[in-house]
């Protein structure tokens, strides 16, 4: 008997074929055509690329955010910017089970430090697929060129982990082609992009990045991690 599970794989499978060149406005706009309102588009608050594109495709959807309880004060700023600039965007704060002080009298403090697989998988990984079984779908703005872990990103794909299509429609661009359309069209972005942190995620676990270097080695600087266990 087939499931909605089962038509949802079928359907994301038979768009990673059709879909595989396809521009990122015409990935956003058959996510529009496809799921109508069932679907949700994630931001971690570092830009609004993203949601500046969708927003082209539809007005109104909602914006996945996953309130970590340890973002930086900018990034909270720019959540609470783009939720002004675009009105029609409803912003869900995906929130872990404990807040930071429930989790350190429970785990001890900074669990970061100690096992910051443990601490991501707790305030981000259960918060987001809490939040993603609401959907049939999510939209997110991996691109190849972030890590080597996501060099092969398609543009759709079935997201077996959280059990629902996954589009990536930038997953094409390179860094020349972002920061190119951040100018020309005026995106808002997180301030401390301009202060040298290229990648932006927890305060405790962000830093910034040498002049030259991957810009996600300022993420869990010292440590082998270059994945929070969303996309990989």
């Amino acid at each position: 008997m087939t499931t909605a599970t089962d038509e949802l794989k079928d359907l994301a499978e038979r768009a990673s074929a059709e879909l595989a060149d396809a521009s990122a406005a015409e990935a956003l706009a058959w996510t529009a055509e496809t799921f109508g309102d069932n679907y949700i588009v994630a931001s971690n608050m570092q830009d609004a690329v993203l949601l500046d594109l969708a927003v082209k495709a539809k007005p109104n959807f909602d914006v996945l955010f996953l309130e970590t309880g340890y973002h930086f004060p900018e990034t909270i700023g720019l959540r609470d910017a783009v939720a002004a600039t675009y009105s029609g965007l409803n912003i869900i704060n995906a929130k872990p089970d404990k807040t930071v002080a429930e989790q350190d009298a429970e785990e001890g403090p900074n669990l970061f430090e100690r096992d910051p697989n443990r601490c991501c998988a707790m305030r981000k990984v259960v918060p987001l697929r809490r939040t993603l079984a609401n959907y049939d779908a999510w939209v997110t703005g991996v691109r190849r060129v972030d890590a080597p872990t996501r060099a092969g990103t398609p543009i759709v794909q079935w997201d077996d982990r959280n059990g629902l299509v996954k589009i990536n429609p930038i997953a094409p661009w390179t860094d020349e082609e972002f920061r190119a359309y951040i100018d020309e069209h005026g995106i808002l972005e997180n301030l401390l992009v301009a202060e040298g942190y290229l990648s932006i995620g927890c305060a405790p676990c962000t830093a910034k990045v040498e002049l030259g270097a991957d810009p996600r080695s300022g993420r869990w600087a010292g440590q082998n991690k270059i994945e929070c266990g969303l996309h990989g």
